[in-house]
């Protein structure tokens, strides 16, 4: 299709037991592929959706009603918000 795979250099290395390892090898075998592409792609797999799992923010009824409330009526800036805002306007000039 035109695209072709990146180049893999990196390498990782596990160890693991002698089940850990029957299990692996079953599993490649089951699905057609290699020990290593297996291990690759399910552990890329796993890694990106913990990944995801962290940058996802989860608010239950009450933060969302209070998080959408403060966007939709901020409140007045404070003196240490209105200080700060004029520092930093004289360091970004």
């Amino acid at each position: 299709m035109g695209q072709t795979a990146a180049k893999r250099t990196e390498r990782l290395d596990a160890r693991v037991t002698k089940e850990e390892k029957r299990v692996i090898e079953t599993a490649a075998h089951l699905r057609g592929v290699s020990v290593t592409d297996l291990l690759r792609t399910t552990v890329t797999d796993a890694a990106s959706r913990i990944i995801r799992e962290r940058e996802v923010l989860t608010l239950s009824e009450q933060e969302r009603r209070i998080f959408v409330e403060s966007l939709m009526n901020p409140p007045q800036p404070n003196q240490a918000a209105l200080a700060a805002a004029k520092r930093f306007r004289r360091t970004v000039k």
